[in-house]
């Protein structure tokens, strides 16, 4: 059985396919009033037969700062947020932010503006991957779309 699926998968394309990464679902909270900081979340879906690891997030609207981050529970049940030096994105599977799980920590530049809506453009560089350009909407807090 197991050799039968191994052969299916080999004669798909999935034995030894590099990566094959896609962004989508790019959401930016937006800011609260004076707020240093806020949160992105992207859907990347890698399609290939190989893993690969998100490493940088960077914005030509937001400038230097912008890290990932892994959210966490206490003990006593309270979250708190961790940075990450990458982001893993399994072979035919999805890394899917949320506040639940991972995002980017966005410093808000002086001069943002944002209203709901804009769209903020970032690039996301992975390990083994070319880097994904990708625009993000922004959203009020809680909001899926």
């Amino acid at each position: 059985l197991a050799l039968g699926g191994l052969a299916v998968w080999t004669a798909s394309g999935g034995a030894g396919s590099p990566a094959r990464v896609a962004v989508a679902d790019a959401r930016l909270y937006l800011p609260a009033p004076g707020a240093a900081e806020t949160a992105a979340f992207f859907r990347v879906t890698n399609t290939g037969g190989a893993p690969d690891t998100l490493v940088e997030v960077t914005s030509s609207a937001v400038g230097p700062g912008i890290a990932l981050s892994r959210h966490r529970m206490t003990e006593g049940n309270a979250a708190y947020r961790e940075p990450a030096e990458s982001l893993p994105v399994p072979a035919g599977g999805t890394l899917d932010m949320s506040p639940l799980s991972s995002d980017v920590t966005v410093p808000v530049p002086d001069a943002a503006r944002w209203r709901t809506g804009d769209l903020v453009p970032f690039v996301l560089r992975f390990a083994d991957g070319e880097p994904v350009g990708t625009l993000a909407v922004v959203v009020r807090p809680g909001a899926r779309e």
